[in-house]
């Protein structure tokens, strides 16, 4: 199987969006220590992107993911520290849609 892309879009309670990101960002470096991870972060609107863009708006953000495989990226998913930032962000979180990608 070849590599594995999750774009995750993260929609926080108003207001929530800078609180969720911290706990994300403490988050970070427990993940990219898991094995199989190639990328993982957060990323937010560019500002004068233009006409063209469709923006995420003030209380989303997106995570951009690459694992080496599927396997990696459930072991991911069922990591203690993931289990812990759900559950510290959980009621700060309005919505979360999680696309799992493959190489076209």
């Amino acid at each position: 199987m070849s590599m594995v892309h999750v774009f995750a879009v993260i929609t926080a309670k108003p207001g929530q969006r800078d609180a969720v990101l911290e706990k994300f960002r403490a988050n970070v470096p427990a993940v990219e220590a898991e094995d199989g991870c190639i990328e993982y972060r957060a990323v937010l609107d560019t500002e004068g992107a233009g006409a063209f863009q469709t923006p995420l708006g003030p209380d989303t953000f997106a995570v951009v993911e690459k694992w080496q495989s599927m396997a990696a990226l459930q072991a991911h998913a069922g990591a203690p520290h993931m289990k812990a930032y759900g559950a510290a962000v959980k009621d700060m979180l309005a919505d979360r849609v999680i696309h799992v990608l493959s190489d076209a």
